[in-house]
């Protein structure tokens, strides 16, 4: 498995990289980001559910074929405590090569603080329907 050669302090600074990777179609740089155990989960929109090194990274690699994809994550909601991080958002995805159009994923990325620094355990993500949502603020909810 790829190794980083710092150790990230934050979990935002961990999504930072893994957006950036994905822009990169680095498959090492993705994979480095996540945590060490084979119990890692990867959720693509509209696939299966990959468990584990092997299947995520096969995952990442055919997505890939096509070169990079542009990801700008917006409307961020995070939930923390000292061990977990929840990210909640959503990702304006727009690819370079496609002639698919570009689409708005909703998308849930778990990290934990591990001794090496904040690692991805969870990375799960289903196509918007329809435009992307409006941004609301928690405040204004009534469920």
């Amino acid at each position: 498995m790829p190794k980083l050669s710092k150790i990230l302090e934050t979990p935002e600074e961990t999504e930072a990289a893994f957006y950036d990777a994905i822009s990169r179609a680095d498959v090492d740089g993705v994979m480095a980001l996540w945590a060490d155990e084979e119990e890692i989960v990867c959720i693509h929109p509209g696939a299966p559910r990959l468990v584990g090194h092997a299947a995520i990274r096969a995952a990442w690699e055919s997505i890939f074929e096509q070169g990079g994809v542009q990801i700008r994550p917006v409307q961020l909601h995070v939930t923390q405590n000292v061990m977990t991080s929840i990210h909640n958002i959503i990702e304006e995805v727009h690819r370079k090569v496609s002639r698919q159009q570009d689409i708005h994923i909703l998308a849930t990325n778990v990290y934990t603080k591990t001794a090496a620094g904040w690692r991805l355990v969870t990375h799960h993500a289903s196509v918007v329907p329809g435009e992307a949502p409006a941004e609301t603020s928690v405040a204004t909810l009534l469920h």
